[in-house]
C-alpha cells in the first residue's frame, strides 16, 4: 500500500484518545510521568523483546520526557494495563488523524490506533496479548462510539504480534512504509463498512 493524499478531516472538535473501557481480568488507567510508573515503563522499554520492535530503549529522564508529553497534549494518551492486579503492559492509544499513519490510509477524523508493549518476556506466547488486543479494541470502540476503528502498524517481521492482532479480529489492510519500519496495517472495524 502506498501513501495516499486525501483532504485532512476537520479534528478540531475531536478530543483526545480515551482511555479504553476494560473489564473482567483487565483494567486500564493513565500512566505517570514519573515514580513507580516510570520505573516501569522505562524498565519494560530496555528489555530486548520489546526494543526489538519499539527501538525506545532511552534514558529514564527521556522517558519521563516523552510520557509527560503526551499527557500534556490530545494526540496520544500513555496507558498501563494491569491484569489481575499485576501489570502487564504499556500502551499508547492515538488519534490517527494526528500520528504520522494518517499518510498511509483514508483515516476519518476519530480513527483511534495503538502501540502495544507487553512488559515480560515470560508473558508473551500465552495468548494473553490476543486476549488484550480484542480487549483493547472492543474498550476503545466503546469509550468512541463515534470511531469506527482501532488501527495497529506492527512490524511485519514480528510474526507473533501479527498473529495476535489477527485473532483479536484486526484484519490485514496491507503493508506501509515508515521511516523506521516495513509494517502491516492491522484494521479492528465497528462493522465491515467501516474497512477503509
Amino acid at each position: 500500500m502506498t501513501s495516499l493524499h486525501q483532504e485532512a478531516p476537520d479534528t478540531s472538535t475531536v478530543p483526545g484518545p480515551p482511555l479504553p473501557r476494560l473489564g473482567g481480568r483487565w483494567t486500564a488507567r493513565v500512566a505517570r510521568s514519573h515514580g513507580a510508573d516510570l520505573d516501569l515503563v522505562h524498565g519494560w522499554m530496555q528489555s530486548p523483546h520489546i526494543d526489538a520492535f519499539w527501538h525506545q530503549a532511552w534514558p529514564k529522564e527521556r522517558w519521563e520526557e516523552e510520557i509527560a508529553g503526551h499527557l500534556a497534549g490530545d494526540a496520544i494518551l500513555p496507558v498501563l494495563i494491569v491484569l489481575d492486579g499485576e501489570p502487564f503492559a504499556y500502551v499508547e492509544v492515538y488519534r490517527v488523524a494526528r500520528d504520522r499513519l494518517a499518510a498511509h490510509y483514508p483515516y476519518g477524523a476519530r480513527d483511534l490506533g495503538l502501540h502495544i508493549a507487553i512488559g515480560e518476556q515470560r508473558r508473551t506466547g500465552l495468548g494473553l496479548g490476543r486476549e488484550l488486543l480484542r480487549a483493547l479494541a472492543d474498550g476503545l470502540l466503546a469509550a468512541d462510539p463515534d470511531c469506527p476503528r482501532v488501527a495497529a502498524e506492527p512490524d511485519v517481521t514480528n510474526v507473533p504480534s501479527l498473529r495476535a492482532f489477527a485473532a483479536a479480529g484486526f484484519r490485514d489492510a496491507g503493508e506501509i512504509v515508515l521511516p523506521d519500519k516495513r509494517a502491516a496495517l492491522m484494521i479492528r472495524p465497528r462493522t465491515d463498512a467501516d474497512m477503509p
